[in-house]
């Protein structure tokens, strides 16, 4: 479960209101009080959400955000490379920038962070090896990983995992 931190006293905001009105206004959005919410919640979290889940979480600190105006910002951020967008059948979103990859739990559905580091130079030497033969020019690429996490292998059932909102580092 996400918190969504309320405003300090003072008037003053908290430090990931602030980075994220500070990320609106570097690529030139409007900043919107469900824009800067919908932000401030994918990346106060490791878990991955879906829409739905951000939309619930957005509808914490404005009840009346409709999860139409939660998916037109979230394609907007994600446009404007301030979230990422991990593609499935239920799409889910990442704030982690940073270079990595992810393990998804076909148990539970959990997604964990890999970090990119863990892979190298695997994964360059893998780039080399598409594009060259191709005369491909590689611009990004990412990893998945599949299987069960360490929760759900313990439990030994299909469900109750702890790796979503997990990373691997």
């Amino acid at each position: 479960m996400i918190i969504i931190p309320k405003k300090a006293r003072g008037g003053r905001r908290p430090a990931g209101e602030a980075a994220s009105a500070a990320a609106l206004r570097g690529v030139g959005l409007r900043l919107t009080g469900a824009r800067r919410l919908v932000l401030d919640v994918v990346r106060s979290t490791e878990a991955h959400p879906t829409a739905e889940a951000i939309h619930q979480m957005v509808r914490r600190g404005l009840p009346r955000v409709s999860l139409g105006t939660v998916y037109r910002n979230l394609r907007l951020l994600v446009a404007e490379g301030l979230v990422k967008e991990l593609p499935g059948p239920h799409a889910r979103f990442d704030g982690n920038l940073r270079e990595h990859h992810h393990f998804t739990c076909l148990a539970c559905g959990g997604i964990a962070d890999v970090d990119g580091p863990l892979t190298e130079p695997h994964s360059r030497a893998l780039v080399s090896r598409v594009a060259l033969p191709g005369g491909f020019s590689v611009t990004h690429h990412r990893i998945e990983f599949y299987g069960r996490c360490a929760a759900c292998r313990k439990k030994g059932r299909e469900g109750g995992c702890e790796t979503a909102g997990k990373s691997l580092k």
